[in-house]
């Protein structure tokens, strides 16, 4: 496992002083970053062979958020390879060892100029080690969007919205869907699937859906379809 120690940061916790959800995310988004740049595959490889790894659904799984100043440790590893899909777990580790959050994810391997599938390099098959899959209780990649639900205030794509591929961060689509969830309620699981890109100056139309157990809330574009559904599982503020 790739993994690297942290500690919880003023500027990544809540009000309650806990790591949000999203800063959780972006740890998991970092330490990947940090293991394809160390390994040689990272931003600037894919780039020169105009290719790009696109995020097709998260599923992060949390046992507990660790408070402002807990040191913590954040792993990765690819779990399988199958044509262009590649599957890769992520956990945040306590002190003691023990799991805060565990995750899993699909990723597809994209050409950037034709926006079809391309199979791996064997610089990444072999860069790219296979483990063991973490045990957790794994969720359908699918993202199901019930009826009844209702629409919200829309929000234009900015700047800030967009990473190195020029359009909407991962995080970023998980952060504005949460904003549309009741302010007390404690996310204990997120999943989310990626339907479509959107760059900067696209309307995101929230719909949002009670569901039993929490919420899903789609991103629509002018049309009504999705470019991501995020369900989100929870209870009320956990105690301490």
């Amino acid at each position: 496992m790739y993994s690297f120690d942290s500690r919880i940061r003023y500027s990544e916790t809540d009000s309650q002083g806990k790591l949000t959800l999203v800063s959780l995310l972006n740890y998991f988004q970092d330490v990947t970053t940090f293991q394809s740049e160390d390994i040689g595959l990272g931003v600037e490889y894919t780039k020169e062979l105009h290719l790009a790894w696109v995020l097709s659904s998260w599923q992060i799984v949390v046992e507990r958020y660790p408070r402002l100043g807990e040191k913590v440790t954040i792993g990765t590893f690819p779990t399988e390879f199958k044509s262009f899909i590649g599957v890769r777990n992520f956990c945040m580790l306590g002190e003691k060892g023990e799991y805060l959050a565990k995750a899993n994810t699909i990723w597809s391997l994209l050409n950037t100029d034709t926006g079809k599938p391309s199979l791996p390099t064997e610089k990444m098959l072999a860069g790219y080690v296979l483990e063991e899959k973490l045990p957790m209780d794994y969720a359908p990649r699918k993202v199901n969007i019930p009826e009844g639900g209702c629409k919200a205030e829309a929000v234009v794509v900015k700047k800030h919205h967009l990473d190195t591929n020029q359009h909407v961060n991962n995080g970023q689509y998980v952060g504005i869907a949460m904003e549309y969830l009741p302010e007390k309620f404690v996310i204990t699981q997120m999943r989310a699937e990626y339907k479509k890109q959107a760059f900067l100056d696209d309307v995101l139309e929230p719909y949002v859906v009670k569901t039993e157990g929490g919420y899903v809330i789609a991103l629509l574009d002018c049309e009504g379809k999705p470019y991501v559904a995020v369900e989100f599982l929870g209870k009320e503020p956990m105690e301490g």
